[in-house]
């Protein structure tokens, strides 16, 4: 993957393939629901819930992975791995990279609505 290649376009290309007429609703959920688990993470963070973060962490991770979104889905990982001993040093910073990722991710998602 090419550094200002962010998500997988051959897997997007089967997706819209096998999905037809709802690849676009899917993008468009993945595009909102990314947004809300980001500020999920957020809240989790700020009230030190560990457990809640590892959850939307994980939950984000596997939509990113299904769209082929390898950057977001590395980022996921990390923060998840650390919420999950309850290790929230540095994650304020992680999920600021996770979100200037998924401003790049989304740019790319935009042909594709």
């Amino acid at each position: 993957m090419s550094a200002n290649n962010h998500i997988d376009h051959d897997t997007l290309a089967t997706l819209q393939e096998v999905m037809e007429d709802d690849f676009q609703h899917l993008i468009e959920t993945f595009i909102s629901d990314s947004s809300q688990k980001m500020t999920d993470m957020q809240r989790a963070l700020a009230a030190g819930l560990s457990d809640e973060l590892r959850r939307a962490a994980h939950s984000f991770k596997g939509s990113s992975s299904n769209i082929g979104a390898g950057g977001l889905v590395a980022l996921c990982k990390a923060i998840e791995d650390k919420a999950a001993v309850a290790d929230l040093a540095g994650i304020e910073m992680q999920i600021v990279d996770l979100q200037q990722e998924f401003n790049l991710v989304k740019g790319q998602l935009d042909i594709y609505l």
